[in-house]
């Protein structure tokens, strides 16, 4: 029997997650490092993925099947394509910079009784490394139903990591940030569980379908796609249609698109800033993953049924998106609703049906899971020396800070995908795909560059440039830790900005795996047709 790499680096998290939970609650640094030696570990396992992975190889593989309960075609499956291999080394990578950018997040402010029971420390790493374990094995799942469990799963211990762990620079009195963090946490918390409900119903759905027609049900995603393929399973439009939506709506939700977005500026305003590049850098990212896993393989006819209504609900999240960022007063909020219009452009690349415009897209969730990282990080150390995240309170800090100013305008040129920097390559790519099969919404998405130019822009003016504030007069600058997470971050966004081949050679041939899936070809270009 093989080695199972990829139920280890699942396993290596969760078992983390448990160890930090029980160090002692006296022992902050020990619990710290602990979760952050596990957080390392699982990202040499999702290294060996990578390096062991063949673009050329087979579709799904690294592949791992058991079953778990016969009788109601229940197994244990997993397997990873090039899009799932990456995003699960973009998880790996990024939780150690969340972990040690959230160092003293969750200490205590004062002093209290060691032998207590509740220990604040312990309990927020150990969420982090269980979210990350739950994240990562959706990535892996090719059974659905074991794939739903973690899609879901996964919120509750977000859910605790807003509500209990909110940030400290709240301009309202302790009651009243508390109130605010309850409200943000309760909000993400329904809207994702109604989007699961609606999945579950569809999941079920899919299985009576397969039951009907196979003689026996089935959540195997590889067994779904053979019978397809062979004819020996016909799902009738207005069911496939059906099937689509559920499983569609849960996912628009989670990425999020408009109109389901509004969860995503409260819960990413009301905590702290780690924890909000771990819900917008990694969780959000299996919404946009599943739609090019589930949603296109699963349904390729109605997935084609629906692209119309999607592109222009993603066009609407760009523009959307782009322009509440530009009249943002709080900075986290700025950054949430910029997440918004990058996932629209996410969503439009994935279904304008292109190969240039789908490989866009998942370059772009790794690229943007990094630039968000990269921006929101520095912004929260910002937050954190003022003790506030609202723009007006802020001016002058490149006078006092210019290595923490200088590394949020890097962070924040790539927010508008300047060229040279990773985001350019991935948006470029999305347009142009989009372009050559509905120019009309590329132009209009287009837009979205020039508003990301200005509420970038206008941020750092504000908050960096012009005369030094009242309380930005002793600011110190990024520190040791903050440097060791800074710096790489801005080095992959300058890596992958000038050389996205080792990434585009590995999500390729999966985009075309999608493509062939849903019967698409990349249009010819007009000379080409006239000829």
């Amino acid at each position: 029997m093989s080695f199972p790499l990829l139920t280890v680096t699942a396993a290596v998290p969760a078992v983390g997650a448990v160890v930090t939970a029980a160090v002692p609650a006296a022992r902050r640094t020990t619990a710290k490092y602990t979760a952050l030696l596990f957080s390392l570990a699982t990202l040499v396992f999702a290294a060996i993925a990578l390096v062991r992975f063949d673009p050329d190889g087979d579709r799904y593989q690294l592949t791992e099947s058991h079953a778990w309960i016969k009788n109601f075609g229940l197994r244990y499956d997993l397997g990873v394509d090039g899009i799932a291999v990456v995003m699960v080394a973009l998880t790996a990578l990024l939780i150690p910079f969340v972990m040690l950018a959230g160092w003293h997040d969750a200490d205590p402010l004062e002093d209290v009784n060691p032998n207590r029971r509740w220990r604040p420390t312990q309990g927020f790493f150990a969420l982090i490394l269980l979210v990350e374990g739950m994240v990562v094995l959706s990535f892996e799942a090719t059974d659905v139903f074991l794939f739903y469990i973690f899609f879901e799963a996964m919120l509750i211990p977000v859910y605790f990591l807003i509500g209990g762990f909110g940030d400290r620079a709240h301009a309202a009195g302790e009651e009243e940030a508390a109130r605010q963090r309850s409200y943000a946490a309760v909000k993400f918390l329904l809207y994702n569980l109604a989007g699961g409900l609606i999945m579950l119903a569809a999941v079920i759905g899919l299985y009576t379908v397969t039951a009907h027609q196979l003689g026996t049900g089935t959540f195997s995603l590889q067994e779904i796609l053979s019978a397809r393929a062979s004819g020996k399973l016909h799902i009738e439009t207005s069911a496939e249609r059906w099937l689509f939506l559920g499983f569609f709506f849960a996912f628009a939700v989670k990425a999020p698109l408009w109109p389901l977005h509004t969860w995503l500026p409260n819960a990413m305003g009301e905590s702290t800033a780690p924890v909000a590049v771990l819900i917008t850098a990694v969780v959000d990212k299996v919404g946009t993953f599943a739609m090019l896993r589930f949603c296109l393989q699963l349904f390729p006819e109605a997935s084609k049924w629906a692209t119309p209504v999607i592109l222009v609900l993603a066009v609407i999240s760009i523009i959307y998106g782009a322009l509440l960022a530009v009249g943002q007063r709080d900075i986290k909020r700025l950054i949430a609703y910029a997440s918004v219009s990058h996932f629209g452009f996410i969503i439009l690349g994935i279904f304008a049906m292109t190969s240039q415009g789908q490989s866009g897209a998942t370059l772009y969730m790794v690229n943007h899971g990094i630039s968000t990282a990269a921006l929101l990080l520095v912004a929260g150390f910002l937050i954190t020396r003022r003790g506030s995240r609202l723009i007006a309170d802020f001016g002058g800090v490149q006078k006092v800070a210019p290595i923490l100013a200088g590394t949020f305008l890097i962070g924040g040129l790539a927010t508008l995908s300047l060229p040279g920097l990773a985001p350019f390559v991935s948006e470029f790519l999305v347009l142009v795909g989009t372009f050559s099969r509905y120019p009309v919404l590329g132009i209009i998405a287009t837009l979205g560059i020039v508003l990301a130019a200005l509420y970038v822009l206008v941020l750092y003016q504000r908050t960096m440039t012009g005369p030094v504030k009242a309380g930005i007069e002793g600011m110190s600058d990024l520190k040791a830790r903050e440097l060791v997470v800074v710096t790489p971050l801005i080095a992959l966004l300058l890596f992958l900005g000038v050389y996205p081949k080792p990434v585009t050679d590995i999500v390729n041939p999966s985009v075309h795996h999608t493509l062939s899936d849903v019967h698409k070809t990349d249009p010819k270009p007009a000379l080409e047709a006239k000829k």
